[in-house]
């Protein structure tokens, strides 16, 4: 039998398609370098995105589709991933060693959004990601809790520090800083200073994807960091009741109103199950988070259940993905983490340093 072509191998490849973007890798150029000798073909598939856990069933999916071409009889599939750094609001620079930043935010107090940017954080890095977090809430941070971190950060050189870390996440926040009963006594103007040198002077290392968990509200802190920090994108966390909405939605304008894409909503607290009878209850009412989705015509990420296991995960310095990663909450926070990985993939990259910085001296 001859030789399979390399036209008929990419020919068989198109079958495949991404489940999450609907594409086939060939078109996209995902897939490349295929190499063929004799009936041996192996090729390279490069990712825009996380998805370790994917990875076995997309190998499989591609063999099986090569293997359909006469001629073919072994099939090696290398798949890896490549995040690259992305557009940000106009006139803001990217921030060295970081590639996007990805602001969660909720307009309100209380919805989870401290818990969805653990899990988020750790889910991106569970798929693969170099993954941080800023604990932007200087009044109230909770990620040292969350990611259970304690004692303060290390400096070398008294100007800059590095992050702490956990679970491979890498962690910054003035709860490093502080006692964990000492009230921050700030003004906005001594806050948003503090909170800028938090992520300008600590020493990132090479983050794919860099978690701000935002202050409640649309204030100075909130409305500076949106302005001043390079956003890739915002996730807006919102619970189905109506008075979060309404907080959501000014949460929400505030984005779109300095340039920054809202990446989507994920709606905390959708639902919960009885751990002992298994009676389904809407306590926050339903599907507010989707139809504020569509009202606003952006994604709808999805939506996580009330449980006391993610609140006694996330107190307990473990939360859920780290606790339980093959559990059906991790899987929808994994879902949720790939869901805003794609998108931030598929917008425009970020060229400027690529160019070469222009100096103008005076001549002798």
């Amino acid at each position: 039998m001859p030789a399979p072509t390399e036209s008929a191998v990419l020919e068989a490849l198109k079958a495949v398609v991404d489940p999450n973007t609907g594409k086939d890798l060939v078109g996209t150029r995902a897939l490349r370098n295929v190499r063929i000798e004799g009936g041996d073909v192996a090729f390279d598939v490069e990712l825009g995105y996380p998805a370790k856990s994917q990875h076995a069933a997309l190998r499989a999916a591609l063999v099986a589709a090569a293997k359909k071409v006469g001629g073919v009889a072994n099939v090696s599939v290398s798949i890896s991933t490549k995040v690259t750094a992305h557009a940000v609001q106009r006139g803001v620079q990217l921030l060295p060693g970081v590639k996007n930043i990805i602001a969660v935010a909720s307009g309100k107090g209380g919805v989870g959004k401290s818990t969805t940017t653990a899990n988020l954080a750790l889910a991106l890095a569970a798929e693969g990601a170099s993954v941080g977090i800023l604990d932007a809430d200087i009044y109230g941070p909770s990620q040292p809790m969350m990611m259970g971190i304690s004692g303060q950060p290390e400096s070398a050189d008294g100007k800059t520090m590095q992050p702490m870390e956990n679970h491979g996440v890498q962690v910054m926040s003035i709860g490093f800083m502080v006692g964990p009963d000492q009230a921050m006594i700030w003004r906005g103007p001594m806050a948003t200073q503090a909170l800028d040198q938090l992520l300008r002077q600590t020493n990132w290392r090479e983050l794919d994807y860099l978690l701000v968990d935002m202050p409640p509200g649309t204030g100075d802190i909130a409305l500076t960091l949106s302005q001043r920090v390079p956003l890739t994108g915002a996730i807006i966390v919102t619970t189905p009741q109506d008075i979060a909405l309404i907080d959501a939605k000014k949460g929400l304008t505030m984005f779109e109103k300095v340039g920054v894409p809202i990446l989507g909503i994920v709606e905390n607290m959708a639902v919960h199950v009885c751990t002992n009878c298994g009676h389904v209850e809407h306590i926050f009412g339903a599907e507010g988070g989707k139809r504020m989705a569509a009202e606003y015509k952006v994604d709808y990420l999805g939506a996580l259940p009330l449980t006391m296991r993610i609140r006694e995960q996330a107190d307990s310095g473990h939360p859920s993905v780290v606790a339980e990663p093959e559990g059906e909450v991790a899987a929808l926070y994994k879902q949720v983490a790939r869901t805003v990985a794609v998108k931030i993939a598929a917008k425009a990259k970020d060229f400027s340093s690529k160019f070469p910085t222009i100096t103008v001296s005076k001549g002798t």
